[in-house]
């Protein structure tokens, strides 16, 4: 995709982090804007400071993970613009401790919002581009988690795997079916995006009647250390996802120093042997056993 001025972006989780950054860059480049995210007062801050700066902005409150909810905002978006042209699939929340002491609400709100909240968008959308006929492209925001298999990240990596199976087969798809859509799978190491705040938004029937375990504890203050140390922010993630939705490439890893965690995933894989660490090759982000 090369055209942006006077296009369509629509941006999901467009109320901090990636997603406040892309509406950012998308506006400056001329173009018409649908924004959804689940809290208000952000959603609408980044409105009002883009419709200041004279962009035209659809802004709606959604949860991602209600599939009529996604459906409302794409009849919305597709009343008011008559078409989408850059999908951002972007909400996203986090979670860690060992595997078998998430609740079922913990999969349920992770799944829902990054793993659901892609579907939905995809479901929602896709078609109705498809049928339109014009030049577009969809960037699912992944996470080096869908890439390897961290320990005490357990069910962020399941939901961000999903995320990365999804948008290879979406590829695919796309691909026998004839269509021009391009795809984009953006898979970032720790950035500091506001997710290590993102049970500010759980809903209330999702929360969890027990404290935290020790492993959960611990998992959420080594996140908070690792996204707050993060080398490059939000804005120079979303600019290089510019670029990458500029140039065609399906795959955006903006630290490719995680790229040899990856090959020895893949490594582990060809050889047939267990797993290998994920962090063995970068202990100072090394994630520590948690005491009980």
């Amino acid at each position: 995709m090369k055209e942006f001025s006077n296009r369509v972006a629509v941006i999901t989780g467009a109320g901090s982090g990636f997603g406040r950054e892309f509406a950012r860059i998308a506006a400056a480049r001329g173009m018409r804007l649908a924004l959804a995210d689940i809290q208000p007062d952000a959603l609408e801050a980044i409105a009002a400071e883009l419709r200041a700066a004279g962009a035209e902005v659809l802004a709606e409150r959604v949860d991602v993970s209600n599939a009529e909810a996604m459906e409302r905002f794409a009849d919305s978006v597709f009343a008011q613009y008559g078409n989408a042209h850059l999908l951002f699939n972007n909400a996203g929340v986090g979670g860690g401790g060992l595997l078998w002491e998430h609740s079922v609400r913990d999969w349920q709100w992770v799944l829902g919002v990054n793993l659901w909240g892609v579907i939905h968008g995809v479901r929602c959308f896709v078609p109705r581009m498809i049928a339109n006929g014009d030049e577009g492209h969809i960037v699912n925001t992944a996470s080096v988690a869908g890439l390897i298999s961290a320990q005490t990240m357990g069910v962020y990596n399941v939901s961000k795997h999903g995320v990365v199976t999804l948008s290879e087969t979406l590829f695919q798809d796309l691909r026998i079916s004839g269509s021009i859509l391009g795809v984009t799978v953006l898979c970032p190491a720790f950035v500091d995006t506001g997710i290590k705040d993102a049970a500010r938004n759980r809903p209330a029937e999702l929360a969890n009647d027990a404290p935290p375990t020790a492993s959960q504890r611990l998992a959420e203050e080594q996140t908070r250390k690792a996204v707050t140390s993060g080398r490059i922010g939000a804005p120079e993630v979303a600019a290089r996802t510019f670029e990458c939705i500029e140039e065609g490439r399906f795959y955006c890893l903006t630290h490719p120093k995680i790229l040899g965690a990856v090959e020895l995933r893949m490594q582990d894989l060809l050889n047939q042997r267990d797993p290998s660490d994920p962090f063995s090759l970068k202990r100072e982000v090394a994630f520590k056993a948690p005491q009980n």
